[in-house]
């Protein structure tokens, strides 16, 4: 043991205690008379008690006793000297093992107090490193209370809901995120949550987006918590449903260029048919005449090819969650466009029958054909209204863009003037009416309105 009461090391410890007994032994030695200076001894024991073990401490003790019985004026006798004695050794030894344990406490203090020191910088350091984790990372991070009531929450938190600052702390989470207000309260014996969901998110100026949220629960004294990481994935669920898009209009191109080539190939032919029949002048009984009948049933059979009702295909949707997708989906676009969009849906939408992929291929091409048709117009504004009338849920899609010059022409494919191929509100009536639904242009003052009509399941 190196440290002592004095703060000094072990050896001049020791050396200072044997020149002090030694001191005291030559004073008893020289100083005549009954003057007994035996307890002088108690102070190196102070001293030596802090440097030796036990045992050591206790010889120290026994020569102690022994030089003051040796240099003691009064008589030493059977009946008094062996007690005093031990009452003069106990006295020595209980010094030096009170000044050892107090020595030994204070050692042992010292080290648990540097263990808890370096304790508790390491975990400042990881607390710190986790700190700044946190407020770097991308990724919304937060927690919550048993009540929904956020209790952390870092900086890209604040910026996904649209909050300033340290402004979120003290907040209800259910507004923003409705979907964690479903998470049953963590109770003693439930299940603790840790898995993943994707669900809506709501920002404070009311701008939807689609989240993906992984989430656990977990216990503390001060009760039940939540801990969540959020991702805005709106920009990948717009570009999927718009590669989507892309993909069926070029689909669809294909499947139409096949059929416009079979209807040429018969023209063709009916030409053909028609010079004979002028060079011959005889129509009666005239084998060509009936090849041109055939041809002509063949035509029709052709152009009257549609795309059939997929009722086995139809399912009963969610149309308010349909349309809250959707919202993610335009949002954004629409407003890098300065267009404003004013969204006047009754509350509650039943379900209605349709295929839900191609409903919001639907609602998707007639909204690209909105922002097409407002680019250049001076004022932009998309208005959508969803109305219940009977059996059926109207739903009407107005821009104040340039309007429709032929409306007669719509729903045609390959239709002249048109700013794509034309395709798209052909093949968007096409699947409307697959599931019972259908869309229809309505004339309006400015701009264009288009109604689509779907059957409620």
């Amino acid at each position: 043991m190196y440290l002592n009461l004095l703060g000094k090391t072990r050896k001049p410890i020791l050396v200072r205690a044997a020149v002090a007994i030694l001191l005291i032994a030559i004073l008893d030695w020289r100083i005549k008379g009954n003057i007994p200076l035996g307890f002088l001894y108690l102070f190196p024991m102070l001293i030596v008690g802090s440097a030796l073990r036990r045992w050591q401490t206790g010889l120290v003790a026994l020569l102690c006793t022994l030089l003051t019985e040796a240099y003691d004026s009064y008589e030493w006798v059977w009946e008094t000297g062996i007690p005093r004695d031990i009452l003069v050794f106990s006295a020595f030894f209980g010094v030096g093992l009170f000044v050892y344990e107090v020595v030994r406490s204070r050692a042992l203090q010292a080290a648990h107090l540097d263990r808890i020191e370096q304790e508790i910088a390491a975990r400042r350091a990881a607390e710190e490193q986790l700190k700044i984790l946190i407020e770097s990372s991308p990724a919304a991070v937060f927690t919550t209370d048993s009540e929904g009531v956020l209790l952390l929450a870092n900086e890209a938190a604040h910026r996904m809901f649209g909050v300033a600052p340290n402004q979120l702390v003290g907040r209800s989470i259910g507004p923003l995120l409705p979907a964690l207000v479903n998470v049953p309260p963590l109770q003693p014996g439930s299940q603790v949550f840790r898995t993943s969901m994707q669900c809506k998110g709501v920002r404070l100026d009311g701008e939807v987006f689609q989240a993906e949220v992984w989430f656990s629960t977990y216990r503390t004294n001060a009760g039940a918590r939540l801990a969540a990481m959020v991702v805005d994935s709106s920009e990948d669920l717009r570009d999927r449903e718009e590669l989507s898009l892309q993909q069926l209009m070029v689909g669809s191109r294909i499947l139409v260029g096949a059929v416009s080539h079979e209807i040429r190939n018969v023209c063709g032919a009916i030409g053909v048919v028609h010079q004979n029949l002028t060079r011959g002048g005889a129509l009666r009984n005239n084998k060509d005449f009936e090849t041109l009948g055939t041809l002509i049933s063949g035509l029709e059979k052709i152009a009257a090819m549609d795309l059939r009702k997929a009722a086995a295909q139809s399912t009963p949707v969610d149309l308010e969650g349909l349309l809250a997708e959707l919202r993610i989906i335009v949002d954004s676009t629409l407003r890098d466009e300065d267009i404003s969009v004013a969204w006047d849906l009754e509350t509650p939408l039943p379900r209605v029958i349709a295929e839900p992929h191609s409903l919001l291929q639907v609602f998707l091409n007639l909204l690209k054909n909105s922002e097409r048709a407002m680019r250049d117009a001076p004022s932009r504004a998309l208005s959508i209204q969803a109305r219940r009338k009977g059996e059926q849920i109207h739903i009407r899609i107005h821009d104040t863009g340039h309007g429709v010059e032929h409306p007669e022409q719509l729903f045609r494919p390959f239709q002249q003037g048109a700013q794509e191929t034309g395709l798209g509100l052909y093949l968007s009536r096409a699947f409307l009416r697959s599931f019972r639904g259908d869309l229809h242009h309505e004339a309006s003052e400015t701009g264009a309105t288009f109604l689509v009509e779907l059957t409620i399941a």
